[in-house]
């Protein structure tokens, strides 16, 4: 399934807002790393919070994602990937936009391979353990930036950024 053009460059995004002073526009910082088969994604977020634990991600990413982009606070944890092959392609399948996850991803070739943006801290092949625990759907910081439901995110080869209404 192939995507529409995105129309948009974070680096314009951020000439455009480099003088707002009321929080609204936020930049990520510059760590996370581009795993996914489509480097360029936006839409509006949905989020988990989790940590070593990617019960809920995967619920999420089985439902239809209509466009949006799931960002996973995974609390930053280097020790369990969050995100893997499969679920990367039921990402792709389920029409989500991208997934950004405070935290690791595994099966590198098989995220490559998905039709869809994946950014993550880095690698680890050590799956989680399920115990069903977490949080759905809640304000979240990623890297000391609070991203809630609803923003809007934009990711491109530049970099990362949520502000909370659509661009344009």
């Amino acid at each position: 399934m192939s995507r529409p053009a995105l129309e948009f460059a974070v680096c314009d995004l951020c000439d455009e807002h480099k003088n707002d002073t009321d929080g609204a526009f936020r930049v990520l910082p510059p760590v996370f790393h581009s795993y996914g088969g489509v480097a360029k994604f936006a839409g509006p977020v949905s989020t988990v919070k989790c940590f070593e634990d990617n019960s809920l991600v995967k619920l999420a990413l089985d439902e239809p994602g209509q466009g949006r982009v799931l960002v996973v606070d995974g609390g930053g944890s280097l020790r369990r990937a969050l995100v893997g092959g499969n679920i990367g392609a039921a990402a792709a399948k389920n029409g989500w936009a991208g997934v950004l996850v405070n935290g690791c991803v595994r099966d590198a070739a098989e995220l490559a391979a998905s039709a869809v943006g994946i950014r993550a801290l880095a690698l680890m092949p050590l799956p989680t353990e399920k115990r069903n625990e977490g949080q759905r759907d809640v304000a979240v910081q990623v890297q000391g930036v609070w991203v809630r439901v609803g923003d809007w995110l934009y990711a491109d080869e530049d970099g990362v950024v949520v502000m909370p209404s659509p661009a344009g």
